[in-house]
């Protein structure tokens, strides 16, 4: 399973105001079809963010993201929810984030990954830093090592090589 943060990874972070007074961020392409090649070869993918508006609603509605939080100050609650309702282990996931809100997950999953715009803590605690910024295309870099290296049965589950094995492999 592959779970992100929106803004600085689904996002370059950068946001502005709309005349009609409401918040707007830039989406790339790329990430929203890795994130559908993920659920077309049956990984689970989900959202969590801190933050709430109607762009980001509609995006994951439209990429039909079951797993999907907003407004949540601490991640980890809808983390260890989404394990329950999936039956998921820890190792199981990869997460991608690049704030310090981000670090408690970071720290449990199988997989933690970050943009080379995060702040430095983000990068202390993944295993891998991409290539492409936030915002264009660092989780299509992430899916594609997913799809490349990772194993996975019809659930979406990943293999059983120990954590270390797949931040080095991946």
């Amino acid at each position: 399973m592959l779970i992100c943060d929106v803004d600085g990874v689904l996002t370059d972070g950068r946001l502005w105001i709309s005349d009609d007074g409401k918040w707007r961020r830039f989406f790339h392409v790329k990430d929203g079809v890795g994130m559908k090649l993920l659920q077309e070869a049956g990984y689970e993918v989900g959202v969590i963010s801190g933050g709430k508006s109607d762009d980001v609603i509609q995006r994951m509605s439209f990429l039909n993201i079951k797993h999907f939080y907003l407004e949540v100050a601490d991640k980890t609650i809808p983390f260890l929810e989404i394990l329950k309702n999936t039956g998921l282990q820890t190792d199981e996931i990869a997460f991608i984030g690049d704030e310090i809100f981000d670090i408690p997950i970071l720290e449990k999953v199988g997989f933690a990954a970050t943009v080379p715009n995060a702040v430095a803590k983000v990068k202390k605690a993944a295993h891998y830093v991409t290539k492409v910024e936030g915002g264009y295309g660092a989780v299509r870099e992430i899916v594609d090592l997913i799809l490349d290296h990772g194993a996975h049965s019809s659930k979406g589950k990943k293999g059983s090589r120990s954590k270390s094995e797949r931040g080095a492999q991946l």
